[in-house]
């Protein structure tokens, strides 16, 4: 077994080697496996493995019925990869749909543990703006969103707004090279959301953070 792992892990960065170098174009149908154990000198059950794993991987498609194929870039890119070539219109109506149902979960489920923590990134919040600190108060405003994304007990959901704070950290970053002053207009809503959620009242919470993100906050 350990054999045809190895064998099989080989025959994976020879495929890659020949799709790198133009021998296998994208979109392209693959040989089918009797002609690939001929080029790769390996038995069946090695290239089934290595397809299989090529496949997970996203480098190949396999269509039932129809083959195997390459893969276009942009079919294998990762889900970081494609936030990051995005446009910002596209990711702010994600984000709006992820944070309305966050938002809405917390107030209904949040812990007394949710809100200390929620309290405390708002309070880091706050300080950094006082401080005039722009990293600050990009970090300290992305952790008070993802507190409450912990706080709506739907890890799945949590997971997705995470991969999001990637390229909104970006977007902070890229906005705010003059100073805080976004961080600052915007604190009296994050506090007003901050107590609707804690109050247990999804409806108003979900309004306040509409006029965040109506506001780009």
């Amino acid at each position: 077994m350990e054999k045809t792992e190895k064998l099989s892990d080989r025959v994976c960065e020879q495929i890659k080697t020949d799709i790198s170098k133009g021998k296998y174009q994208e979109g392209e149908k693959i040989p089918a496996e009797p002609e690939l154990m001929k080029q790769y000198g390996v038995g069946r059950s090695t290239i089934r493995e290595a397809i299989k794993s090529l496949a997970m991987s996203g480098t190949l498609k396999v269509q039932q019925g129809s083959g195997t194929f390459v893969n276009s870039a942009k079919d294998s890119e990762t889900i970081d990869q494609r936030l990051i070539r995005a446009d910002f219109d596209e990711i702010n109506s994600v984000r709006r749909l992820l944070e309305n149902e966050l938002v809405k979960l917390a107030a209904i489920h949040s812990t007394k543990e949710d809100i200390l923590l929620m309290e405390e990134k708002l309070e880091d919040r706050k300080l950094a703006i006082h401080a005039e600190q722009q990293q600050q108060c990009i970090d300290a405003d992305i952790a008070f969103h993802m507190a409450i994304a912990k706080a709506s007990s739907n890890s799945v959901l949590a997971d997705l707004y995470n991969s999001f704070t990637t390229i909104i950290r970006k977007f902070f970053s890229e906005r705010e090279k003059t100073g805080i002053s976004h961080f600052a207009l915007s604190h009296h809503l994050h506090e007003e959301l901050f107590k609707a959620i804690k109050s247990g009242k999804p409806k108003p919470a979900q309004q306040v953070l509409q006029q965040i993100l109506d506001n780009n906050y």
